[in-house]
């Protein structure tokens, strides 16, 4: 088993830091890191999925060593997937110009993958998403068609981030002294707390989570004051802003033309993405932890997975396919939680569309 090789690769876009394993003639997979993360998340099974196919592992904008350029937050995911785009088409990379490559999105970066198959379909042969944010954002909405709560969408954006783990994260802080810092949340939220990981690879995962730029152009963006509870609306720039439904509506996936197979793998005890995430405001209100809750009518939690569910429904009734499987026992990090699971599914699953 390889270690994935660090490299600095030149786009038209901007310089994209990622880490690169496996022979170029074999099939490439694009592996796409989520929010206050980078691609050094994938690290392990990015060296074992390498025996087969050609692995990539890129930092997004601001994320990781890659160049932090600005976040549009008004073109939802698309500086990102375009980012994507433009690095599958580089020189750099060599793969030509024309090459398709496996996809493969974690979190907000399924999202990012979801965009990239909607805008540039002919570069996907296949989509896994893993722990995928809902295809109507993050925050702010609900139904199964993600009906904003409000027309402001109040409750979604850079204001909902935690402004003291912004500012421990842009202090590179590597303590466990508060319990937002860094540290803490990743090891309570990125996994389930009950999970144990090596302290070598909490330390280079902790690494990628402090790599992030944080900033109104960045994470999590700038915001909006709101008179709609709780307070606060999406701002125009920024990662966090991107993700809001103000922004970001994936409902139209499931009529694009170029409809690659789909894997949806995700983590039951998910605390992050879920049908009660513990960073929606709607959960967080009904609970108290946010005073001023105007009630499930107004302002409901999030249906996050049905969401989802019901636009792969759509996608796939539409004369697409797709796969859901449900690890037990696991959180948001699926891959690091259930790496032999995890492999396996995805070894099959990307076996299959290969032959």
């Amino acid at each position: 088993m390889t270690a994935p090789e660090s490299r600095i690769l030149s786009t038209d876009r901007l310089d994209v830091h990622a880490w690169i394993a496996g022979d170029p003639a074999n099939p490439p997979l694009l592996l796409v890191h989520g929010n206050a993360s980078s691609g050094v998340f994938f690290d392990r099974v990015q060296a074992k999925l390498a025996e087969r196919y050609f692995v990539i592992a890129p930092d997004m904008r601001g994320y990781g060593r890659s160049q932090a350029k600005a976040i549009d937050a008004t073109r939802g995911m698309r500086d990102m997937s375009d980012d994507l785009a433009a690095l599958l088409a580089s020189e750099a990379l060599g793969l030509g110009s024309d090459a398709k490559a496996h996809v493969l999105g974690w979190s907000a970066g399924a999202n990012v993958a979801m965009q990239l198959a909607m805008d540039h379909g002919g570069r996907v042969a296949s989509l896994t998403l893993l722990n995928p944010g809902s295809p109507f954002g993050f925050g702010g909405t609900k139904g199964l068609d993600g009906t904003p709560c409000y027309e402001d969408f109040a409750g979604s954006g850079g204001g909902t981030a935690n402004p003291q783990f912004c500012e421990l994260i842009a202090a590179k802080d590597r303590s466990a002294d508060q319990p937002v810092s860094p540290r803490n949340v990743m090891k309570n939220f990125y996994w389930l707390p009950s999970f144990e990981i090596e302290a070598e690879r909490e330390e280079a995962y902790l690494s990628g989570m402090l790599e992030t730029t944080v900033g109104p152009e960045h994470y999590p963006g700038d915001m909006t004051p709101s008179s709609n509870w709780p307070g606060v609306a999406p701002g125009s720039k920024g990662m966090n802003n991107a993700l809001s439904p103000k922004y970001m509506n994936q409902g139209g996936f499931a009529d694009i033309a170029e409809k690659p197979p789909v894997l949806w793998m995700r983590g039951e005890g998910d605390q992050i993405v879920s049908d009660r995430s513990m960073f929606d405001f709607g959960v967080l209100g009904e609970l108290g932890a946010v005073p001023g809750w105007p009630g499930a009518d107004v302002y409901p939690a999030q249906p996050m997975i049905a969401q989802t569910r019901a636009v792969l429904d759509a996608y796939q009734a539409h004369g697409g396919s797709y796969r859901e499987v449900c690890f037990s026992d696991c959180g948001h990090a699926l891959h690091i939680e259930k790496e032999d699971e995890f492999l396996r599914e995805l070894g099959a699953f990307l076996a299959e569309v290969n032959s």
